[in-house]
């Protein structure tokens, strides 16, 4: 599993980042880095959650995060 994360820097100057993959999946920083590490942290907690509740398969998953600005 390959997610694609996007992120841009709000108005206000608060970054936001967003996995594309996962609907809803979004975090905000005070930094760029900052809020992709939430929204990567985030993206695990939803897996680790759908895995625990059968709504994902876990044989041989690998995840990887790829920025797009």
């Amino acid at each position: 599993m390959q997610f694609t994360i996007e992120y841009e820097q709000e108005e206000d100057g608060r970054w936001l980042a967003e996995v594309l993959e996962l609907p809803g999946v979004l975090a905000y920083g005070q930094t760029a880095q900052q809020a992709i590490a939430r929204v990567e942290a985030l993206a695990l907690r939803v897996l680790a959650d759908r895995l625990e509740h059968g709504e994902a398969v876990a044989t041989m998953m690998t995840l990887s995060f790829a920025t797009a600005a």
